[in-house]
């Protein structure tokens, strides 16, 4: 339970190279991907339902619903609770065909959950973060990836250096309320595409090296729009003729 709680902590995920993972679709998610596993703990109705999943020569405890709520940081969870290795980092490898989304200063644990699963829906396999963003292996980011966290790849790097070794011609798009009408451009899913923080946007060290700020168009009399939903909206305006 200890080791268990130690993993909500940053500092202790960095230490063991662990993570934990609850619920039942997260925990499913993960045993059909290629994280390693320490141990899984899991109710009887999980394990019937899941049996062929946990077959595979990592730890199984039997729990109650009750020990497991204890164990875990969500308030219900019935069906389990997996602790998984950090996987080990992969350099960044450039590829011209594909849109890289980079995240500039995204902070908040459920909106880099939500911009994970929308970049997953579209098909991408990694993330460029900035080395203050949420960090990826926070429990509050991977329960909301839904288990999209088992297909992207996070990549923690100097933003401003990443940028600044493009290679020459790469467009490099960044939401802002000055930008163009998303609406109007002829977008493809190719090149860089950053969001910014929370409250800030992107800072204006990034921002030097926007080649295409975009905007996207309100009707209404709200404020401003979520980062994850922004991130969804823009996304699609990428992919939209595909």
């Amino acid at each position: 339970m200890k080791y268990i709680r130690s993993l909500q902590i940053k500092k202790y995920r960095g230490l063991h190279q662990a993570f934990t993972v609850e619920g039942e679709k997260s925990v499913a998610e993960l045993l059909q991907s290629g994280f390693a596993l320490e141990t899984v703990l899991v109710t009887q109705k999980f394990y019937d339902k899941h049996t062929a999943l946990l077959q595979k020569g990592f730890e199984v405890q039997l729990v109650g619903e009750e020990e497991l709520g204890k164990a875990g940081s969500l308030e219900t969870n019935n069906a389990a609770l997996a602790i998984a290795r950090i996987p080990e980092k992969r350099p960044f490898l450039w590829n011209p065909a594909q849109l890289v989304l980079a995240l500039d200063e995204v902070r908040d644990p459920g909106n880099l959950g939500t911009i994970i699963r929308v970049a997953d829906w579209y098909g991408l396999t990694s993330i460029v973060l900035s080395e203050n963003s949420a960090d990826f292996y926070n429990q509050k980011v991977i329960s909301a990836t839904m288990g999209s966290f088992t297909r992207i790849t996070p990549h923690y790097v100097a933003l401003e250096e990443f940028l600044q070794n493009l290679p020459a011609g790469v467009p490099v798009f960044g939401a802002a309320l000055e930008g163009e009408n998303v609406h109007r451009l002829p977008l493809e899913p190719s090149g860089v595409l950053i969001m910014g923080n929370e409250s800030h946007g992107i800072r204006p060290a990034i921002m030097e090296h926007v080649t295409q700020p975009v905007h996207i168009p309100g009707r209404g009399g709200a404020e401003s729009l979520n980062v994850g939903t922004a991130t969804a909206i823009l996304l699609d305006n990428f992919y939209r003729h595909l």
